[in-house]
Formats: C-alpha cells, structure tokens, sequence
C-alpha cells in the first residue's frame, strides 16, 4: 500500500499534540470498558434508548431551498454514565436541512463530524446543502461532543486531552444517533442513513452496528479500526507519547489491571507484528521521527536514559544475550505483554521508587509498550468486530483512499471480513486529497446506498 506524500506534508504542517492529558482516569477507562461490552451487543441495549426520547426544536431559519431547523436533547450517555462526559458536552446540538420540494419519499442522512469539523458550518456546506439540490435529500448534522458548542473549557482546539475522550465521544454518538433516528422515525421521515467523514466514518460505523433494523451507511476514509490511526498512520506523530509512556510506567494499573479488561482477541489483536513494524519504519522515515531529540521504537524512552545501553535494540553493557534485547525481540514480533524490567536499569534500590520515579527509570521498549497498550484500547472501543455486525451489509457502502496515511489497512481486518457483502470503492490518493476533491464521490455513494434500499425494501417503515 502506497502512501500519500501530501498526506504526510499535511501532517507536518499541524503542530498541536494529541492526548496531552494521556490515557485518562483508569475510573473513567474502567466505566468505559463495562460499558462497550453492553453496546457491543444490538441484542442487550435494544431499549437503551426509548422510542419516544425527547428531541426538541428550539429555532428554525426558511432559506431559498430548505428549512434549516437547529434542536437538542440530552445525550443518553449522561443516564446510563453518569459524570462521563464533561459538562459542556453533555446537551447534544444539531441542525437538520430539510428541502422545500421532496422529489421522492422523505429520505434523511445523518452526518457525523470527522476530525476538526466543529459546529456545522462544513458538512452543511459540502454535503447536506449539494444533496438537497442534487437529490432533494435532507440532512441532520449531530455536533459530536467535545467538538463547537460541546468542546471542553479546557481542550485546545480539535486536541482531545486523554485518549479516553475518544471513547466517551463514541460511546455518546452511538446512544445519540439512535435518539436521533427514532425521532426522525416519529416524524415521519423514511429512508433513513447515516455517513461520515474520517472520523466520523467511524462514528457513523458504530453507531449502526447498534440499529436493530436495516439502514444504509456510507462510511467514507475510515476503515475496520481506528487503532492503526494513532499507531501506524502519520496522526501518530501528533500523539503525545513522551506524556502516555510516562503514566504507563508510573502508574501499574494501567498494564495490571486496565488490560485485563481488553476483550478483542481477533486476529490483528495488540500484535506487533512484522507487517505492523514495516508500516510504523515507513511513517517514521517520511516523517524524519527517528532524528535528533526522538528515540527509534526500539530504545529506551527516559530522558535519562544511557545512550550506551541501547543501540540498534542490543545492550552493549550485557552483551546480546542480555534479557532486554529478548524482550525488546519477543515485543516486535508477538507484541506479547512486557513485564517490568527493573533490575540493572533503575538507580534506586526500592521497587515502589523504581516503579513511580519515571525520570530515572529506563524500561526498554517502553514506547513500544505504549504502542501495544495503545493498540489495545482502541481496538476495545473503535474495532468493529468488537460490535454486533449491521443488520444487512449489502446497504453498506465505504468509500476509502488507496494511499490513505491517515488510515492504514496493513496489518489489521478488512472491513470486508468483518462485514460480508459490503461494497468498497477505492479512490486515487490519499485522505486529504479525496476529503478536499471527492465530495461528490461521497455524495454519490450515498445516493447509491439509499437506493438500494429503496429497491430491498419498498414497504419498511
């Protein structure tokens, strides 16, 4: 798989880091965890969220071509977690484009916002407005939380602060899709599809995977997880890994106790295998990770670490056979679980000080340790195999880049195992190209999606 050099360009260009905060409250992943195992399954959260859930329209603006109607409610997530999204997030806002002129039925897709689209202005602009000319189509578009009216006092930008937010965001736009759709349904309003962009491709994928009925998606530039995104793709080189690895080693509940909560065990699970590594050299060779002020991978991660002791993966001062350097092996090609290596490494004698006191503390391959943990949690909360499969898949249709760097497909499950009979159609490219040239091919691949349906089933309202 080739990758797209503008997408890499691009990723250089932006300067603000991911996940400042880090992994987030091991309370708040624990909740999280528990949580995904009950919307994980259509069959156990098919009253999770009631029919009649209040939606309510509090201003509505006549435009030449449509009704622009702006509403909220309360997100779902704040009944059945309490106290997990931050308070700013917690009402859910969309508008919802509605054409004067209906040229067929009254069909409505639901947009997702992908990474950075806050507010509506966007989607608004370069989906819902063109579909409702082009196909007299209306769209309602779900501000995702953290993101415009819902974003954090103190969240920078599109930054998500913990890695956990990232959970809490699909955990809250799944019960709030399904809101929104039997709300569209009370009114009404058939067929009914949802969509997204990157990001919200994913959020899109998941929130169907919990719709009891058939209904079409159209995820466009997202693929089966979002675990290669933070780990492989060039938005790794965004993450704040210095941040992640110093709570990793600091704090042991994270590796003895929050990955004994992982459940996902298919084939592409926390292996850190040789197709993994090769994509990771890639990125980090196009991205220059590897130059001064940055270990490789495969070194210690402490700022005080020995330059000596680690070179090319092999300890100088213990020879080749040295426990570290099999670890460090054992770790690239298993991605077998670490155990903390303490002796020969730490300046202080007591493992509770050698355990918390990070600034003089050298793990190898801690940042790889963090790249398997990392993998972990997210294949938990984005993996779709993790999630019930959609009603009927033959209404799926993914629209992905052939050199996507922002997405990668090597070394994970292609969404066509994982569904089978869904439809993908590739573009030429990569993500920011087809984002920024190829509306239109999203727009059509909706059209497309929501016809055949149409033609499945004529008479399911």
């Amino acid at each position: 798989m080739g990758v797209s050099r503008l997408d890499v360009f691009y990723r250089r260009l932006l300067l603000s880091k991911l996940f400042i905060g880090g992994w987030g409250k091991p309370e708040d992943l624990k909740r999280i965890f528990e949580f995904r195992k009950i919307i994980g399954d259509r069959d156990q959260c098919k009253t999770l969220v009631s029919q009649d859930y209040p939606v309510y329209i509090n201003k509505t603006e006549e435009h030449s071509d449509c009704h622009i109607h702006e509403g909220y409610f309360i997100s779902p997530l704040e009944h059945f977690v309490p106290g997990i999204l931050p308070p700013e997030a917690v009402k859910a806002r969309f508008q919802f484009l509605v054409p004067k002129r209906w040229q067929k039925d009254r069909p409505v897709c639901i947009h997702l916002a992908g990474t950075g689209d806050h507010f509506f202005w966007r989607r608004r602009t370069l989906m819902a407005r063109p579909m409702i000319k082009e196909a007299g189509m209306a769209s309602l578009i779900l501000e995702n939380p953290y993101y415009g009216y819902r974003k954090p006092k103190d969240q920078l930008r599109s930054c998500l602060k913990n890695v956990s937010d990232l959970f809490v965001m699909g955990g809250a736009l799944i019960l709030e899709s399904t809101a929104l759709l039997h709300w569209l349904k009370r009114e009404g309003y058939w067929p009914l599809g949802m969509t997204g962009i990157s990001m919200g491709g994913y959020m899109a994928s998941l929130a169907v995977t919990n719709w009891p009925k058939p209904i079409p998606l159209i995820p466009c530039l997202s693929w089966s997880t979002a675990s290669s995104v933070f780990t492989t793709g060039v938005l790794s080189r965004a993450v704040n890994w210095a941040q992640l690895e110093q709570q990793y080693a600091v704090n042991s509940v994270y590796e003895e106790e929050i990955i004994q909560l992982l459940q996902y065990c298919g084939a592409d699970s926390i292996k850190m295998g040789p197709e993994l590594v090769k994509n990771m050299d890639c990125v980090e060779h196009l991205l220059s990770l590897s130059g001064p002020g940055r270990a490789p991978v495969t070194r210690f991660s402490s700022s005080e670490a020995d330059p000596e002791v680690l070179i090319g993966g092999v300890d100088k001062k213990s020879g080749p056979g040295d426990r570290a350097e099999h670890i460090l092996s054992a770790v690239k090609t298993t991605g077998t679980k670490v155990e903390s290596v303490t002796s020969n490494c730490c300046v202080n004698t007591s493992a509770l000080e050698k355990k918390r006191d990070f600034t003089k503390c050298c793990r190898p391959s801690l940042h790889q340790e963090s790249i398997g943990f990392m993998k972990g949690v997210m294949d938990e909360c984005t993996h779709m195999a993790n999630f019930s499969v959609p009603v009927d898949t033959s209404l799926i249709i993914v629209v992905q880049a052939k050199e996507d760097a922002y997405v990668p497909r090597t070394g994970v499950l292609s969404l066509q195992e994982i569904w089978p009979g869904c439809e993908v159609r590739y573009l030429k490219g990569g993500h920011i190209s087809a984002y920024l040239f190829k509306q239109r091919v999203f727009r059509q691949a909706i059209y497309d999606a929501f016809n055949r349906f149409c033609l499945k089933y004529p008479n399911l309202h």
